[in-house]
């Protein structure tokens, strides 16, 4: 299959990285698969009961802000403090062979800048969590998280006053992700980068290949997003998943660092 994915990626004019949870955790992130995976992470959560998508809801801001960003603050610092992987700059170097490329994906952690791509080449469904928004919202304003910093009390779980602040209007802020149960994202930045990826698509058709990394079956939006564009452009899909790789014309059961190397060696990079 690894010369079925070379020979795809060599073929095409376009490239298009999906990338879901899987594809952090080379880097040491974890995927917060089933609910024990997630309080491997967050021992915390566990020992209130909270599974990550009773956590991971809005309701928490209003109920208990110094939760909501313990959980928050604490990944905030985690993404800041981790390294991007090899992959990633592997996969920038093939892209960077190609017509043109994008990232799509659900991922919030800002793994794929870090690494070197360009903001005009990323597609961030589900939001970001280096972008704050009021919880309300009193405004559609959306502003970086630069600077911001969450203290957290790790024994109590809970972050200490100051908590983040909108900037309008001093209510408790949030980060701009999409959450579960969640009517007060503002999705500006979001959508607008959908608009870029729109583009894209329109001058890559015919000539797309689409490499699918990390990406589950419990929040299924990117393995989605990459069949429906197989289907409707005509592209070939390289699914790369240890576990759920099945479902895509070539699949690689491999992480995601292992995968990306060994295609970009049998590609001819050095």
């Amino acid at each position: 299959m690894i010369e079925k994915a070379v020979e795809a990626i060599k073929e095409c004019d376009y490239l298009l990285i999906t990338a879901g949870a899987g594809m952090g955790v080379d880097s040491g992130l974890p995927d917060f698969r089933g609910p024990e995976g997630f309080w491997r992470a967050y021992p915390a959560a566990e020992r209130l009961g909270l599974r990550f998508e009773e956590l991971a809801n809005p309701t928490w801001f209003y109920d208990d802000p110094k939760l909501a960003w313990a959980f928050y603050g604490h990944r905030l610092h985690l993404y800041r403090q981790t390294e991007p992987h090899e992959g990633f700059s592997l996969l920038l170097r093939m892209a960077r062979t190609k017509k043109d490329f994008f990232v799509v994906t659900s991922n919030v952690d800002g793994q794929f800048q870090k690494a070197g791509f360009k903001e005009n080449h990323i597609w961030e469904v589900h939001g970001s969590i280096h972008y704050l928004q009021c919880r309300e919202p009193c405004s559609d304003a959306i502003w970086s998280a630069e600077g911001v910093e969450v203290d957290i009390d790790e024994d109590r779980f809970e972050a200490r006053e100051p908590l983040p602040r909108c900037k309008n209007c001093g209510q408790i802020a949030r980060p701009n992700i999409l959450m579960f149960g969640d009517w007060q994202w503002i999705e500006r930045r979001s959508r607008q980068q959908e608009e870029r990826f729109e583009r894209f698509l329109s001058q890559a058709a015919g000539s797309l290949a689409i490499i699918e990394i990390g990406a589950g079956t419990a929040v299924p939006t990117i393995r989605h997003i990459g069949e429906h564009i197989a289907s409707h452009y005509g592209a070939s899909h390289i699914r790369i998943n240890p576990r759920d790789y099945h479902g895509a014309p070539i699949a690689l059961s491999m992480g995601a660092q292992d995968a990306i190397s060994a295609i970009w060696e049998r590609l001819g990079g050095h």
